[in-house]
Parts: structure tokens; sequence; C-alpha cells
């Protein structure tokens, strides 16, 4: 859902600073520009001085032009964060059980035994786990393969009994959400004779 809203999000911020961005250079650098457009010409300004008067007897302009530039800075910073933040795990917390101590586990290393456990299930072709949200509390995010002849329900249902139940049991985990996807395997057509 981040993902999608942080695209269009961005193609629409793209798109407006870009058409405004190229109608502002066209109308400063005097070439032809639509007769709705405000700016003329190179000697035009944004607003003007007539403009900036009109609104000042007005007590609620000026407070609500900057709360809305705040918070277009604030949805800016957001963006921005959401594209820094990592999409995976660096590493997993492991609860020792002595004395609140804790161990760190390569997210990627429980990412590849999960994957490697459920490859060998019957009747998955492939599969692709990655570690999501926070060290101590993880969740899944499963892609399976599977064969044309296997069962979704058998195929999840072990799935959730053996590789899931095996990582949460050995991260010491009290629960491992996930989020599972089954895809069927394509496979080339071959001629039979």
């Amino acid at each position: 859902m981040l993902r999608t809203v942080n695209r269009v999000a961005l193609g629409l911020a793209g798109l407006v600073l870009l058409a405004l961005g190229g109608a502002a250079l066209a109308a400063g650098t005097g070439l032809s520009v639509p007769s709705w457009w405000p700016w003329y010409g190179p000697g035009d300004v944004v607003l003007s001085t007539a403009d900036r008067e009109r609104w000042r007897s007005e007590s609620w302009f000026w407070p609500v032009v900057i709360a809305a530039l705040a918070v277009l800075v604030l949805l800016a910073l957001w963006l921005l964060l959401a594209q820094l933040r990592r999409a995976r795990l660096s590493d997993v917390v492991v609860d020792t059980g002595t004395d609140g101590d804790v161990a760190r586990l390569r997210g990627r290393a429980l990412e590849r035994a999960m994957e490697a456990e459920a490859e060998t299930l019957d009747g998955v072709a492939g599969a692709r786990i990655a570690l999501r949200r926070r060290r101590g509390e993880p969740e899944a995010r499963v892609r399976l393969k599977l064969e044309p002849h296997a069962s979704p329900a058998r195929t999840l249902r072990a799935l959730t009994e053996e590789a899931v139940e095996h990582a949460r049991a050995s991260t010491g985990l009290a629960a491992l959400p996930t989020d599972s996807r089954l895809h069927a395997a394509s496979h080339a057509p071959r001629r039979v004779s």
C-alpha cells in the first residue's frame, strides 16, 4: 500500500512541478504562452503587490497559507523518509532465555533458512521470503510458486506448520505473522508426439 501511495504521490508531484516549471520557463524567456496563463513575460512576478495586499486585512489568510505550506513540507519529509527506510530487516532479536540476554540473527540468514525449508514442501517450485517490520516483532512475506499438482490449502498448512513454526520456535518469538502469496509456476509448452 505504501509503495503505491509513494509512487502515485511522487508521480503527481513530478508532473505538477514539470508543468509549472516548463510554463514559467516559457513565459520567462518570452515564448508564446496560452492566454489564460497568469505570466506573460520576463518582467512579470508570481504575486503582484496588489495580490499580496488584497489579503492583508484578512487575519485568517496568512496563517492558513503558512499551515498549508507546513503540511506540504511535512508530507515531503514523510515521503523522503519512506524512501530511505529499509524494506527488509537487517537482523532479528533472539531471546536467549538467560537474564534477558539477546542475540542478533541476520535477517537474510533466517530468510534463506525459511526459503530452503519451504522449497522442500510437496508441490513448491520456488520460494521467496522477506522479513519486515521491527527486530523484535518481524513479519514474514512469503511468495511461493506452486507446481500444477499442488493443493494450495495443503501447501499453506504445511508452510505454516513447518517452515514458519520452525523459524518462530528457533528465534523464540511469541508469534511470526505471515503474509503468504501463492502463484502457479509457469512451464514452457512441450510438444507431445
